[in-house]
């Protein structure tokens, strides 16, 4: 049983893995990865009925503050713990020029489209905090990417630097009318079907470029909250799949353990 955990900025996912399979998922606030009561060591040290004790751990991470509070849970209960980073094993090479600089989700979301699509351009777009494209191609492997704010970010910043723009944080409705009859709803329509524009142009441009070159047809993968809302609004078919980085990470660890 292996226990995996993608930090990130906001929160932590984590899952348990076993036979190829993911179980068990949730997510912690990153700023309470360590506390006792409701972070890592609650799941690490509780009983659980249903799922075994994991027997290591494995963990990327864009939050540097956050490895040693998690590497302190996993030494308090005599766990393993071992981080994917651009050093390790990812089933496709790194062409990208400075590949410490990558963030570690994204490099599991890499490996995770290269496990579910083998051989096959893939394009990941992770819809979190920051929206992330990762390119992987047959020959090149981790191209690189397009990182862009996320539409949380727009709503809050508007609200921040503006006197009178309330903050929204309703971003998951389906929008009904382009037609705002109030200003929250003017900023939900701006940041929803602008940003699902805004992601449709630039998945255009990395589209044209991989037919320039040659390339066969890609996988298009979508992770995180907003996954839905864009892929009702793309014209390509894109595949959803929430648990990608995880899935990368089982996929990675597997590779570097055999």
């Amino acid at each position: 049983m292996l226990l995996l955990l993608d930090i990130g900025n906001t929160h932590t996912h984590l899952a348990w893995h076993h036979n190829g399979q993911l179980n068990g998922q949730r997510d912690i606030p990153t700023p309470q990865l360590d506390d006792p009561a409701v972070g890592l060591p609650a799941y690490l040290l509780a009983p659980r009925s249903s799922l075994p004790a994991p027997s290591s751990i494995a963990f990327c991470s864009v939050v540097p503050a956050a490895t040693p509070k998690l590497l302190a849970c996993a030494a308090a209960a005599g766990l393993p713990a071992w981080q994917l980073t651009h050093e390790v094993q990812l089933g496709v090479p790194i062409t990208y020029p400075r590949p410490a600089e990558i963030g570690q989700d994204r490099l599991a979301n890499a490996a995770g489209a290269h496990a579910l699509a083998p051989g096959r351009p893939a394009i990941v777009i992770d819809l979190g905090t920051a929206v992330t494209f990762d390119l992987v191609t047959p020959t090149g492997g981790y191209e690189g990417g397009i990182i862009t704010p996320g539409p949380a970010l727009v709503t809050r910043y508007l609200h921040e630097r503006t006197a009178q723009l309330p903050l929204v944080t309703d971003l998951t409705t389906p929008v009904t009318s382009v037609i705002g009859k109030s200003t929250a709803e003017a900023i939900r329509i701006g940041a929803v079907v602008g940003y699902a524009g805004l992601i449709q142009a630039l998945l255009d441009a990395v589209l044209a470029e991989f037919a320039e070159r040659g390339l066969p047809p890609a996988e298009i993968f979508l992770s995180g909250g907003a996954a839905e809302v864009v892929k009702n609004r793309l014209r390509q078919s894109a595949r959803i799949v929430p648990d990608l980085a995880l899935s990368g990470l089982a996929a990675a660890y597997a590779l570097n353990h055999t």
